[in-house]
């Protein structure tokens, strides 16, 4: 016998871009790898054995065939739910202009109506003004400088203090 006759050898090719071969016998000792299971297999939709159709349950020897009643359970009423709303105010900062925000006492929104009064600024600056020989009454200047004042915020609709901004 020729050597050809023998068994013959796979040849495989060492082209990375061609499809691996199919035709190609699997070494002794492996098995032989087989489909992989369908859908329905795996997931265990329809495997009870066919049935044959149905006839039509309209012929004389046939009575209408209706599915058995699936028996029914009685639905839990729902519950009422109660929905609460909550509304989180936002802290609010105050400075020496007016501020729009919601009151918190009567629940308006509003712009904030400002009060100046005197504060540790205004003092500081007139014991300062009275060590510098300003005692002829220039030393009360600060007195009627707004921006040397504290500031209180108000609530124009309720009169309400909302807030105050220190300058010192």
């Amino acid at each position: 016998m020729s050597e050809s006759s023998k068994d013959p050898k796979p040849t495989f090719c060492l082209d990375t871009m061609s499809a691996p071969a199919s035709h190609l016998p699997a070494p002794s000792g492996y098995p032989i790898p087989s489909a992989p299971p369908t859908y329905e297999e795996t997931t265990g939709i329809n495997t009870y054995p066919p049935y044959p159709a149905p006839e039509s349950g309209h012929g004389p020897n046939m009575k209408s065939m209706n599915p058995p009643p699936y028996p029914s359970q009685p639905v839990p009423a729902p519950n009422p739910i109660t929905v609460q709303t909550v509304y989180v105010q936002q802290p609010v900062t105050f400075y020496d202009r007016p501020v729009q925000m919601c009151c918190p006492s009567c629940n308006k929104m509003i712009v904030t109506r400002l009060s100046h009064t005197s504060g540790a600024l205004t003092w500081l600056s007139c014991g300062s003004l009275c060590l510098l020989g300003c005692i002829a009454g220039c030393c009360f200047i600060p007195f009627c400088i707004d921006a040397l004042q504290d500031v209180d915020h108000y609530c124009p609709s309720c009169q309400a203090l909302l807030g105050t901004y220190k300058r010192l």
